[in-house]
C-alpha cells in the first residue's frame, strides 16, 4: 500500500492536520491583520526579522529566504522603507541590486515585536509544567522533521530562563570557578550580584538571557546585558563539564551577538580572566579584541583582568570601551 491520500486514515490524517493549523494560526494571532497588534503585517514581519538576523540582505536573497514572489515583495519593501524602517544602498559590484538593511527605526521595532512574541509564547507556555513543556517542544521538533525541515543538528537548545533558574546559574557558577580555579566564596556574591541586578532592573528591548538545555537538564547560560544605547555587555558565559565539546559556548556567544545586532547596539564587550582559556579561544573565534589587561587580586587569587569588544559589523559611530571591570570573570 503506499501513502497518497486514497490510503486508510489518510482523510482523517488530512482534518488532523488542518484543525491543527487553524487552532494554531488562531492561537498565536497569525490571522490578524497586524502581528501581535503591532505596526506589521505577518508578511513585513518576517522581511524585518529577517534582516534583524543577518543585518542587510538584497531584494533577491531576501524573496529566496522567504518564497516570497517578486513584485509582491518590492511593494513591500517600498511601503517599509516609505515608513522610514529599510535604508537602501547601492551593491558595490552588482549596479543591478541594492543592500537593504534596517534604520535604527526599524531595528528599534523588530526588538518591540521580538520582545512582545517572545513574552506572548513565554505566557502561553507558563501554565505547562516542565516535563509537559519538553513534550510540546520534541512534538515540534518531530513535526518539523517529519514534514521535511532540518533536522537539529546541535544535542542541545536554547531557551529562555524559568523560575529557579537563576539561583542555578549563581549556584553552578560559583560551584565551577570555585572546583576548577580555586575562586573563594566572594565570586559567589559577584554573580548573585550580577544576576539580581540583571532580574531588577530587567529591560526586555535590550537584555536578553539563554540557558543551553540538554536532555531535559541547564547545561550552560549567558547574559546579553545594557550599558549605554550603543553598547551591551555579555556577562556570565558559562558550560557545564558535562557538555563541553559541544559547541554549546560558541552558540551562546553567538545568539548573543546576534541579538545584539538586532537590538541596534554597536559594540559588544565582555571582561574575562586569562586564565579561562577556552573562553578566550571562543570570543577570539567570534571576532572580539583583547582591548586591555591589568593585574588584580580577587576571590582569592592574584589574576589578569581582560577587557574584550566586538563591533557590530557595519555599525558607524563605534563608542569608545568604559575600561576596566572590577567584575573580573563575570
Amino acid at each position: 500500500m503506499d501513502g497518497n491520500a486514497s490510503a486508510p486514515g489518510a482523510n482523517g490524517a488530512v482534518a488532523a492536520v488542518r484543525r491543527f493549523s487553524r487552532f494554531y494560526t488562531r492561537r498565536i494571532g497569525a490571522l490578524d491583520e497586524r502581528l501581535l497588534g503591532g505596526p506589521l503585517s505577518l508578511p513585513e514581519a518576517r522581511i524585518v526579522y529577517e534582516l534583524a538576523q543577518n543585518g542587510e540582505a538584497t531584494a533577491t536573497r531576501l524573496g529566496a529566504e522567504l518564497g516570497m514572489d517578486a513584485g509582491y515583495l518590492s511593494r513591500l519593501l517600498r511601503a517599509l522603507q516609505d515608513r522610514g524602517l529599510l535604508d537602501r544602498r547601492p551593491h558595490a559590484t552588482d549596479g543591478r541590486q541594492a543592500v537593504i538593511s534596517l534604520t535604527e527605526a526599524g531595528r528599534a521595532t523588530f526588538a518591540e515585536i521580538d520582545a512582545q512574541a517572545e513574552a506572548e509564547v513565554g505566557a502561553m507556555l507558563a501554565p505547562l509544567p516542565a516535563p509537559a513543556r519538553d513534550r510540546l517542544v520534541a512534538a515540534f521538533a518531530e513535526a518539523e522533521a517529519l514534514l521535511g525541515g532540518a533536522a537539529p543538528s546541535e544535542p542541545f537548545t536554547l531557551r529562555g530562563p524559568r523560575p529557579g533558574d537563576m539561583g542555578w546559574v549563581v549556584h553552578r557558577q560559583a560551584a565551577l570557578y570555585a572546583e576548577e580555579y580555586g575562586f573563594d566564596w566572594r565570586f559567589e556574591a559577584l554573580v548573585a550580584e550580577i544576576v539580581a541586578k540583571f532580574v531588577s532592573n530587567f529591560d526586555a528591548t535590550g537584555e536578553r538571557c539563554w540557558l543551553a538545555e540538554r536532555a531535559g537538564a541547564v547545561v550552560g547560560s549567558v547574559f546579553l546585558v545594557r550599558q549605554s544605547a550603543q553598547e551591551a555587555k555579555l556577562r556570565l558565559l558559562y558550560v557545564e563539564p558535562s557538555a563541553r565539546g559541544l559547541g554549546i559556548g560558541e552558540r551562546l556567544v553567538r545568539e548573543c551577538i546576534a541579538c545584539a545586532r538586532a537590538m541596534g547596539y554597536r559594540r559588544l564587550t565582555l571582561w574575562t580572566n586569562d586564565i579561562l582559556h577556552a573562553a578566550r579561544r571562543i570570543y577570539q573565534r567570534a571576532g572580539f579584541a583583547l582591548i586591555e589587561e591589568e593585574r588584580h587580586h580577587s576571590f582569592g587569587q592574584d589574576l589578569v583582568g581582560q577587557y574584550w569588544a566586538l563591533d557590530i559589523p557595519g555599525a558607524v559611530g563605534i563608542l569608545a570601551g568604559s575600561g576596566p571591570d572590577p567584575s573580573s570573570a563575570a
